[in-house]
Formats: structure tokens, C-alpha cells, sequence
């Protein structure tokens, strides 16, 4: 009998590291290792599931306009894009770190009105909006610490895990905007067409994610 295809979307990197233990638990693994395959679709030991590996912000790209099944996506990419066509069925509880509020030690996070440099411009105007803090958003896609040192901004929002990066250049983290970590979401249509496919490499998922927790 043919399996039911399904292509899988990860992304290169930390969150690639951390959910190959848990498709390993479903009995898929990868043929050819990314990091030194040029190859962005990669054949796994089962014929009919495939990876393709692609940047992090494009994952829930791919998964929400069909071209893969199901992804892997920090919640973090997760909540500044407007995926409608997506299910969110499970925290991998995998590439753990938070959203903060940075800078330097004495900034204050109230004022009349802060500019705020970060790249995840959508939540962080909702956490500042929510707090009825009127901010300028300066969008920037690296070297965040930088801008408060400079003047760029008062403020940063950025991912924070161990917080080293943000000492080392004199910012503290000061305010929790959420708590990010990596999440399987799957295709609308695929979650009708290929139900059972799906249903069933969840419930291993699940128990995979339950048994790295205790």
C-alpha cells in the first residue's frame, strides 16, 4: 500500500538540532545532513516524507500556502506573522528563550513617549499598546544591542537566553513581553486530506515532548 506523502518544513540551525531526537521518535531521519548538503529538499530513511530546509521566518510560509504538511516555527516568528491557514497543535517545547524588554540599567520603560528598536515590530507594539505606552518603532534585523548605546533608542525587544550578549554590552533585560519556544504547525487542507498521517506522527510527537520532560 502507498503511504500518504508529507513534507515537513524546518529551518537550519538550533530548532533543526532539536526536533531531529523527536522525528527520530517517529521513526524519521534525515538521508543527508543539511549543514554540508547544498540540497534545500533532503529525502529521509522513508520514502514518502521529505524535509525541506529553509529559513526560520519562511516556515510557516511554506506550510500555510501548502508547499509542506506541517513546520517547525519559533512562536516568536509565529506571532508577528498573520497566518491564517495554519494550526498550532503542540509546543515541541524545543529552542526555549524569552521576548524581553532590554536596555541599560537605568532606562526607564515608561515615559511620555520611547523609541523602541527591534525587528519583532508587531509584538512588541502590542505589548507596549497594551500598556498604554505611546512608542516610535525603528525596525532593525541585527546588532540590537547596539542602539540604545549609540541613541538610536531607549529601548530594544529581542530574544533573550542566557542573557550574555546583553551584558556584555552593558543592557539588562527589564521587562517579560512572553515566553518563546519552537511549534508544530500543519497545513489546514493537509490536516483534512492527510488526517490520519498527521494525527498519527502528532501523538508520537506528544508522547516524545511529554518523555524529554520528565
Amino acid at each position: 500500500m502507498t503511504k500518504i506523502p508529507l513534507t515537513i518544513a524546518l529551518s537550519k540551525g538550533r530548532i533543526y538540532k532539536e526536533t531531529l531526537p523527536l522525528l527520530a521518535k517517529a521513526g524519521i531521519e534525515p538521508i543527508e545532513d543539511p549543514v554540508t548538503s547544498r540540497k534545500l529538499i533532503l529525502k529521509t530513511n522513508l520514502d514518502h516524507v521529505k524535509l525541506v530546509v529553509i529559513r526560520a521566518t519562511d516556515v510557516p510560509t511554506f506550510v500555510e500556502y501548502g508547499v509542506a504538511d506541517l513546520g517547525v516555527a519559533g512562536k516568536d516568528v509565529l506571532l508577528e506573522g498573520d497566518y491564517n491557514n495554519l494550526y498550532e497543535p503542540l509546543d515541541l517545547n524545543i529552542a526555549k528563550c524569552r521576548l524581553m524588554v532590554a536596555g541599560e540599567p537605568n532606562a526607564k520603560t515608561s515615559a511620555p513617549r520611547l523609541t523602541i528598536a527591534t525587528k519583532y515590530v508587531k509584538s512588541a507594539e502590542a505589548y507596549f499598546t497594551a500598556k498604554g505606552q505611546q512608542v516610535d518603532i525603528i525596525k532593525l534585523y541585527g546588532a540590537m544591542e547596539l542602539a540604545p548605546l549609540v541613541g538610536l533608542s531607549d529601548l530594544i525587544v529581542d530574544l533573550v537566553e542566557s542573557g550574555n550578549t546583553l551584558k556584555a554590552n552593558g543592557l539588562v533585560p527589564l521587562e517579560h513581553i512572553a515566553d518563546i519556544s519552537s511549534r508544530l504547525v500543519v497545513n489546514r487542507a493537509s490536516w483534512k486530506t492527510k488526517h490520519q498521517p498527521i494525527q498519527d506522527l502528532l501523538k508520537i510527537l506528544k508522547a516524545a515532548v511529554a518523555e524529554k520532560k520528565i
